[in-house]
């Protein structure tokens, strides 16, 4: 992509490939099974705990810090977004609605209509777990923008465009809607026989917190995707 600037491969932090770096923002693929960052519950190695290492470049006394703009699932791949002050960090997230984000999905089915919306109020329970609520003053309004792109061996390859970003919104929209994702233990079948998340963040287009510039990145197909529903030419949506 223009304006890319990965750094070369000795300098790349452990676990995380940068797809962008610069004075303001790090843009980063997140492989599936790392958290983006710690909770109360989980302390373990995470984005935003390997990012402040490899700002800080080994000094723990240095002030360098990264800032998490928005995360992804734990079992999510793809792209992630991080600041690198605090001013850029309210930035993007003042300006989150005209960020383009783009996920590619692998469901269990058929869907009758193979392009729409799925909009629910979302709330989320005592046990952490999200679901659609009829009660408007509970739920946030969320919208899940799809577009079937191929059907094969009882999987769908769904192209997701993201219009709100809540917590689970794509997993619980999708298993809702009678298709959960493939290998989702929380929202799909308990007994799937999958170890991984078919849900990846293909591509996302944003504006530069300083120079104000529109940066769009994509990335690759995972591994896992193509050895469950063969070839793949999914387009970027961008």
């Amino acid at each position: 992509m223009p304006g890319t600037k990965r750094p070369p491969a000795k300098y790349q932090p452990k676990g995380l490939t940068i797809v962008h770096e610069d004075r303001d923002v790090i843009v980063v693929e997140k492989p599936c099974g790392l958290l983006s960052v710690g909770t109360d519950r989980d302390k373990s190695r995470t984005v935003h705990t390997i990012l402040n290492d490899y700002v800080r470049k080994g000094d723990p006394r240095s002030r360098n810090r990264v800032y998490i703009v928005h995360r992804l699932d734990r079992d999510t791949s793809g792209l992630l977004i991080l600041a690198r002050s605090e001013q850029a960090k309210i930035f993007l997230q003042g300006h989150w609605q005209e960020t383009d984000k783009h996920y590619l999905a692998i469901v269990h089915g058929t869907l009758a209509l193979k392009e729409g919306t799925i909009s629910s109020h979302l709330t989320e329970n005592s046990a952490y777990k999200v679901y659609s609520t009829p009660d408007t003053t509970v739920g946030k309004l969320s919208h899940t923008e799809y577009k079937v792109l191929k059907e094969i061996k009882g999987f769908s390859l769904l192209d997701i465009h993201l219009l709100t970003g809540r917590k689970h919104q794509i997993r619980v929209h999708l298993s809702e809607n009678g298709h959960p994702v493939v290998g989702d233990r929380i929202y799909g079948e308990r007994n799937d026989a999958y170890g991984t998340l078919a849900l990846h963040s293909r591509s996302i287009s944003f504006t530069h917190p300083v120079n104000g510039k529109r940066l769009t990145f994509a990335t690759g197909i995972p591994d896992f995707f193509t050895r469950l529903i063969g070839r793949i030419d999914a387009p970027t949506g961008l």
